[in-house]
């Protein structure tokens, strides 16, 4: 068995709520939207994985999501365009990654990272 992918899954009660953040400064496209339920995904493939931390790494606290990017300068300028407020970085991490932590509409903490 291959799992081919594993999807994060928020309870919410306006899903689209999340809309502008997750469309719009992290640039993912809305695949499926039932109303109860919108499901967001970039066009790259990617290679599923879970984790489970008892920190953040650095002292930082676990956050909800993870989000691997190309680019990191261009996705803090998007997020500091959005005017959303950067609660943690740009850190350089001594295991060889670059990311900076922000909240989306929900409260829910994202890390944006790129391995450097």
């Amino acid at each position: 068995m291959k799992i081919r992918r594993i999807i994060a899954n928020f309870d919410v009660d306006d899903p689209g709520r999340v809309d502008a953040f997750y469309r719009d400064v992290l640039g993912l496209e809305l695949v499926m939207d039932h109303g109860w339920i919108r499901t967001y995904a970039s066009g790259a493939a990617m290679q599923p994985q879970i984790s489970f931390a008892s920190e953040g790494g650095s002292g930082t606290p676990v956050p909800a999501l993870s989000v691997e990017v190309d680019d990191l300068e261009q996705a803090l300028a998007r997020v500091r365009d959005a005017g959303i407020a950067v609660e943690y970085g740009p850190a350089s991490e001594p295991w060889g990654v670059r990311r900076f932590f922000i909240r989306d509409p929900l409260g829910k903490l994202i890390n944006i990272l790129q391995h450097e």
